[in-house]
């Protein structure tokens, strides 16, 4: 059994990532199990915390280490990540030494209404994701434009390919 974490970088309610996730766990196969990683209520990271035992940072990192693999599906905030993401990016670095992302598989999805589809975000996460030594999947790359809760016959498919990549590519040792 492969367990997969994914992570939604918006936190609204009407999320069109949440929406793109779940059209692409569907397509997970028999073997694989797939648990979110909650980020909403994660305080944000400060180092003067390394030393105490918070309960949401706990949650996530051992959600983090029971995972073969991580998708994350995220808008884009003024050019760049969420906040929210950006906070779970550095909790599981945390404390020193101690950094979860090396080497766990790690593929990005992007997604914006606008006209970009999330791109900046996405080129941005993935600067991220090489620093702290994640195995990022390389190609294929999303970045969907004029995303919305409808996903389209030609964008579901396009996702569903996607998907058989990313599903492959974590079954690869």
């Amino acid at each position: 059994m492969r367990n997969i974490a994914f992570i939604v970088g918006s936190l609204s309610r009407q999320s069109v990532n949440r929406h793109i996730a779940e059209h692409i766990l569907k397509n997970a196969p028999a073997d694989v199990q797939a648990e979110e990683i909650r980020i909403h209520d994660l305080p944000l990271y400060t180092q003067d915390l390394d030393e105490q035992a918070v309960p949401s940072y706990e949650r996530v990192r051992n959600q983090l280490k029971r995972a073969d693999a991580v998708l994350i599906v995220s808008p884009e905030h003024n050019r760049s990540i969420p906040a929210a993401l950006k906070n779970i990016l550095d909790i599981a670095t945390r404390p020193f030494g101690q950094n979860l992302w090396a080497n766990k598989k790690i593929a990005v999805v992007t997604a914006s209404p606008g006209t970009y589809g999330g791109i900046n975000a996405g080129v941005h996460l993935r600067q991220i994701l090489q620093a702290v030594g994640a195995d990022t999947l390389v190609a294929p790359e999303i970045y969907l434009s004029k995303a919305s809760l409808n996903i389209d016959e030609r964008t579901g498919a396009f996702l569903d390919k996607f998907a058989a990549s990313f599903f492959n590519w974590v079954n690869k040792d």
